[in-house]
């Protein structure tokens, strides 16, 4: 039960191409925005279509994957956790931010 008490599974296209960087560790790290869609028919009975942004990070072994293998527009599955995080930005103003922390990424859809 442990395993439950914060994970995420999304489905959904890359938003960007995957920005990877190397740090001074020699430890990768790749960033990128995934889509999540969800149609349905609000009062009027007009069909909807919403859309969803995620900020995506991955370390290590899933961060090769992704420089590797993926760009924008691929379809993928990712598992992770949620993680929130603030810092202060250049003008002292207090930023906050929520990502996913991939664990692991499937490679979904069709081989370009």
């Amino acid at each position: 039960m442990n395993q439950l008490k914060n994970r995420v599974q999304l489905i959904g296209h890359l938003g960007t191409n995957p920005e990877v960087i190397t740090l001074e560790s020699g430890k990768k790290l790749a960033k990128m925005t995934l889509a999540t869609n969800e149609d349905y028919t609000n009062q009027k009975g007009e069909k909807v279509k919403e859309t969803q942004w995620h900020n995506v990070t991955a370390w290590g072994k899933q961060a090769d994957i992704i420089e590797k293998y993926l760009k924008k527009g691929n379809q993928v599955c990712i598992e992770g956790k949620l993680s929130n995080r603030n810092y202060t930005d250049k003008e002292g103003v207090k930023r906050y931010v929520t990502e996913i922390v991939c664990n692991e990424i499937l490679m979904l859809g069709s081989k370009n």
